[in-house]
């Protein structure tokens, strides 16, 4: 783990004792519930929103990640994608269309006071365009940051290493004890 960040076990590289691997595993798999994600209606029904559901199940069960306990949030992930998707092609035919009166406006199809009024117009359509592209992708960011933060949290909580047990004082001693007389006995 180069980067500090925790990972899941299925991506740990290096060596890893029986009991490390045992022990990181039994933690995972406590984080899980069993049931696979599940595509909300509403991200069935949108082609964009259901392709990239796709596309994420299959980057999550990569990493045996793909549990319904976050299926909410990832159909939500989805939906935001696919609104960006449909308000950034708003905003390429807005551009077209500004882009069409500037021709007829220098064809002189049209007078300047309604080329300015339009072009006004679209500039506005544009910019309120963008700011929904900016707020749907800092949605999405935020919703990534939680859920990666969410994952991480939960892979803090899993021990890298057994745990080692401490002796009892009484238990050092016996053992003491069993030692010297196995050294005794050997002479």
């Amino acid at each position: 783990m180069a980067d500090g960040r925790p990972k899941p076990l299925s991506l740990v590289q290096g060596h890893r004792t029986k009991a490390e691997r045992e022990i990181r595993a039994k933690a995972e798999s406590a984080l899980l519930t069993g049931t696979a994600m599940k595509e909300s209606p509403e991200v069935k029904s949108n082609p964009i929103a259901h392709k990239e559901f796709f596309r994420i199940k299959k980057l999550l069960k990569a990493i045996d990640k793909d549990d319904d306990l976050s299926g909410n949030i990832i159909n939500t992930h989805c939906l935001l994608h696919a609104e960006c998707r449909e308000f950034e092609l708003m905003k390429a035919q807005l551009c077209e269309a500004a882009e069409e009166l500037e021709k007829k406006y220098k064809e002189e199809q049209i007078d300047f006071l309604v080329y300015s009024d339009q072009k006004g117009k679209l500039i506005n359509n544009i910019f309120t365009c963008d700011k929904k592209i900016m707020d749907k992708r800092k949605m999405i960011l935020d919703i990534s940051k939680e859920n990666i933060m969410t994952i991480q949290s939960a892979m803090r909580s899993i021990p890298k290493k057994p745990e080692k047990k401490e002796q009892s004082k009484m238990a050092a001693m016996l053992e003491k004890r069993q030692s010297a007389l196995e050294k005794r006995q050997a002479k």
